[in-house]
């Protein structure tokens, strides 16, 4: 789902009344004597607490951008976030359970990706095509099949179309799986190394418990 945050909004209208405060008390006091702009600094405080009180903070929900320092991923990031988004919507309307729980593994598999490609930058080549063909395709080919439910098409052709499209419907979730599992790849073959390298010295300072 998209990301979003709370935004705190500080009221500004204790500010002019402060700011009205001091106006005012300029008009009836002779500001240029220290008792006097005393006075008035106590009083436009005493107004700026007493109307911040009376106007509470309020906070807006705005959403998130990624800030990968990558403008082209960014970009990328975006898009993946809103087809994923419409893949949670026509998830929700469509009342297949079987089709429902593989989009089910479409998004989480494709939440993953997003996740990874945040964290690390440099994953984004691995999955350009699948951010800009294999998952609005399927977004596109899912909305065919939502619009087909929801208008009662009962047609020869609109059977065929539902049909196909639950027919390939695991193997498309399982594509986005693999997808996820290739962006680990490197990282199984960096965390193999390190272990061997770690079981030698290990073995070499005799702290294993076996022979050399």
């Amino acid at each position: 789902m998209s990301r979003f945050h709370e935004k705190k909004i500080k009221p500004v209208l204790p500010l002019y009344l402060a700011a009205a405060a001091w106006l005012i008390c300029g008009l009836v006091l002779p500001l240029y004597r220290l008792w006097a702009l005393g006075l008035t600094a106590l009083v436009s405080l005493g107004v700026y607490l007493a109307a911040g009180r009376l106007c509470p903070t309020r906070y807006r929900v705005v959403e998130v951008g990624f800030q990968t320092g990558a403008e082209d991923v960014d970009q990328m990031l975006e898009g993946i976030q809103k087809n994923l988004d419409a893949l949670h919507t026509l998830n929700q309307a469509i009342p297949d359970p079987q089709l429902s729980g593989y989009m089910d593994r479409m998004e989480q598999a494709g939440r993953s990706i997003l996740a990874q490609v945040e964290a690390h930058p440099d994953k984004a080549p691995a999955v350009r095509r699948f951010a800009n063909h294999y998952l609005p395709d399927i977004v596109r080919i899912l909305s065919t099949y939502a619009e087909l439910v929801r208008g009662g098409v009962k047609g020869e052709n609109a059977q065929r179309i539902k049909d196909q499209i639950n027919q390939n419907a695991q193997t498309i979730a399982q594509a986005f799986e693999n997808q996820l599992d290739t962006l680990f790849a490197a990282q199984s073959l960096d965390i193999s190394t390190d272990l061997t390298v770690l079981d030698t010295i290990l073995r070499a300072q005799g702290l294993t418990g076996q022979d050399l």
